[in-house]
């Protein structure tokens, strides 16, 4: 898809501007007030995605005449942390639009300290557009539509793990250079599709599949801390990589794992082997992405931080 990009907005659109004005102690004298006024420093927002819609992430880019120290603020009710750019006059932010979220208007809020101390506060309107997902059949053992009661301890504690993993937001940035696909495989099942296994409508898949012979290497696709290498019930053999300022990848379904947790991988070291363990027709990849609570479809993330920046 064609990427879309905003341009800085007009400096009547406050939504997307903002001055911040020092003030003194003690009254101005008549010269202060007859002064030409200073133009304030300005906070301009812009944004590049595949499009504004449930399941994509969004590259939010931040310029101002001065230097920026840092920028944070809330998107689609979740927090950001952002990160230099090429400039000291630019800042970005990657930020997740969730599969469940509402079309309609929305603001992203945006704080920006200057490398002066001098705090810039602007909003940023994005629309949110609807999208529509396919439907996909599969038959799967039983026992991963209706686990046996022996197992809903083992399925409840990882689904607090995984929570828990997932929850938190290193400050440092490990994926620098961009993100690639963490295997040549043909893709063959895409993000959003709502899933019935077996008669029975389930959750919808918040993720990608690609095709891969049992064996065929899996490497990172960002640098990543190692957080996570387990067997899981539904997801399988899983390598979970924290990318840093709340971006994760889960690589799932492996046949085996070549990553050690708390190790560092560079995108496209090998982190594992496809497989097809867990909740599977057949040996495939499984590449989940969240950004913060959001996850998003992996290929919107490759759309606009798929080369280095």
């Amino acid at each position: 898809m064609t990427l879309t990009r905003s341009t800085h907005l007009a400096l009547s659109m406050m939504a997307a501007l903002v001055a911040f004005t020092m003030t003194g102690s003690g009254a101005a004298g008549p010269a202060a007030r007859q002064a030409s006024p200073i133009p304030p420093p300005l906070l301009a927002v812009s944004h590049q995605a595949r499009a504004v819609a449930p399941g994509e992430a969004v590259l939010l880019t931040f310029n101002t005449p001065g230097a920026l120290a840092a920028v944070r603020g809330t998107a689609f009710g979740a927090p950001f942390v952002g990160f230099a750019g090429d400039s000291p006059r630019t800042w970005h932010a990657l930020v997740g639009v969730d599969l469940d979220t509402k079309p309609g208007p929305s603001l992203v809020e945006i704080e920006a300290r200057t490398a002066d101390g001098s705090l810039l506060r602007a909003g940023y309107p994005l629309a949110v557009v609807p999208k529509t997902f396919s439907t996909r059949r599969l038959f799967v053992a039983p026992e991963f539509v209706t686990p046996p009661a022996s197992e809903q301890a083992r399925i409840e504690g990882e689904r607090v793990m995984l929570t828990r993993v997932l929850a938190g937001v290193s400050p440092r940035r490990l994926w620098g250079d961009g993100f690639a696909r963490p295997t040549d495989g043909e893709l063959i099942s895409l993000y959003g599709v709502r899933s019935v296994f077996n008669g029975q409508p389930r959750a919808p898949h918040r993720g990608v599949d690609f095709r891969g012979a049992t064996g065929t290497p899996v490497s990172a696709p960002a640098g990543g801390l190692v957080v996570l290498a387990e067997d899981l019930y539904f997801a399988g053999t899983t390598v979970i990589l924290d990318h840093g300022l709340g971006v994760f990848s889960m690589l799932c379904h492996l046949s085996r794992v070549d990553a050690r947790t708390g190790a560092v991988a560079a995108r496209g070291d090998i982190i594992g082997a496809v497989g097809a363990t867990g909740r599977v027709t057949g040996p495939h990849l499984h590449w989940t992405l969240r950004i913060g609570p959001a996850s998003v479809d992996p290929l919107s993330v490759l759309s606009v931080v798929g080369l280095p920046r």
